[in-house]
């Protein structure tokens, strides 16, 4: 009997020994729990600050000055005086016609004038004769009245000639076709041999002015609307009191050296597509912009005053597509915090509601906490801030 009593003494305190080992796991666990750091997260403190709004459009480029070259007078063309793909200037010669039949249309009026003049010198001596001699009685008033009538007829055909020989005189000046503006000129239609006329629908050539150069883009409506409003609430300031500046990015994006300004835009709204026309002018020295180039334009909008500016990175969206943030209250506790964002800028979004100036919103480590969770940070630098 004792020995049996003391196998069962024995076999219930092994029995007793992984019980009391269990009841020790969950206060080790919740110790190990207590002691482990919080997350730490970067954030940083958003601020007011003044930011320009820019738009950025789509458009072609297009010439400041084009000038058809067309013929003003019929005749055979004996001589081209231009390499095509060239830069030419006002007045100079392109073209030369065959003058030989406007020389000589020439210089038949040149006679006609002179005899007109040598007609009307004796009518006009008798006419200052008569003119005295009616004052006597020796000629009668009729005689006197049809030597004054004879002498101003006189005078007329003069006047007739001589506008006769001004429009012989610009026919032969047209037989020689010049550069109506400065500008590079394309290719030729004609080549010497050819027969013109006047006035003709074919153009002989066409020259165009580059430098400077249009960029004519369209905007919405409604864009304009919301534009007008904001600078007539005040949350939009005018960047410049006259012509609007802008910005030029070729089709790749690369961004184009020289600055240009915003010149006209359409008073009518297209009604099909409701956008208007704005032509924006560039400098264009170096003609690296070509006519019908496809470009974009970024125009100043104005500046944002007392905006707020989210770094994209710190910006997730809900299942409906609202935009939040993770806040970090002064204890260190995290909220989900809804906001309304406006446009992208760069790498921020501008906030319009929802947050405002001293708010802390994580940028890094979102992926370690949730809503409610306790977290350490530490200052992140972003493009927000700099």
């Amino acid at each position: 009997m004792p020995i049996r009593i003391l196998v069962s003494i024995v076999l219930l305190c092994l029995s007793l020994i992984p019980v009391a080992g269990c009841d020790r796991a969950p206060q080790a666990q919740a110790q190990q729990a207590a002691a482990a750091p919080l997350p730490e997260v970067g954030v940083v403190v958003l601020s007011f600050q003044d930011v320009p709004l820019t738009t950025v459009l789509a458009g072609r480029t297009s010439p400041h000055l084009v000038a058809q070259v067309r013929p003003q007078v019929s005749g055979i063309i004996l001589e081209r005086s231009f390499t095509e793909g060239s830069e030419v200037t006002k007045g100079q010669p392109l073209y030369r016609i065959d003058p030989s039949t406007y020389r000589a249309v020439y210089a038949n009026a040149k006679a006609s004038l002179a005899v007109a003049v040598a007609n009307a010198e004796p009518l006009g001596l008798k006419a200052k004769r008569y003119a005295e001699l009616v004052k006597t009685g020796s000629v009668s008033q009729q005689d006197n009245d049809d030597a004054q009538a004879a002498h101003r007829q006189a005078l007329a055909a003069i006047e007739a000639a001589e506008a006769a020989l001004q429009s012989a005189r610009i026919d032969l000046d047209h037989t020689t076709i010049t550069a109506p503006i400065s500008g590079r000129i394309g290719a030729s239609q004609a080549t010497p041999g050819a027969l013109v006329t006047a006035n003709q629908s074919t153009a002989l050539a066409t020259i165009q002015q580059i430098d400077p150069i249009y960029v004519d883009v369209t905007q919405s409506s409604r864009d304009l609307l919301r534009l007008r409003r904001a600078l007539a609430d005040g949350s939009l300031a005018r960047s410049n009191a006259n012509a609007a500046a802008a910005k030029l990015l070729y089709e790749d994006d690369t961004p184009y050296a020289l600055a240009g300004t915003l010149q006209f835009a359409d008073l009518t709204v297209t009604e099909d597509t409701g956008v208007y026309t704005l032509r924006v002018l560039f400098p264009n020295p170096g003609h690296d912009l070509l006519p019908g180039m496809y470009v974009k334009a970024v125009l100043e909008e104005g500046v944002a005053r007392q905006a707020i500016l989210v770094p994209q990175k710190a910006v997730s969206r809900n299942p409906k597509g609202t935009p939040y943030v993770m806040l970090v209250a002064a204890d260190g506790t995290v909220a989900q915090r809804e906001f309304t964002a406006d446009r992208a800028l760069g790498e921020n979004w501008l906030a319009t509601a929802g947050l405002k100036a001293g708010d802390t919103i994580v940028v890094e480590g979102l992926q370690k906490i949730r809503a409610g969770s306790k977290v350490t940070t530490v200052e992140a630098t972003t493009k927000a801030q700099q």
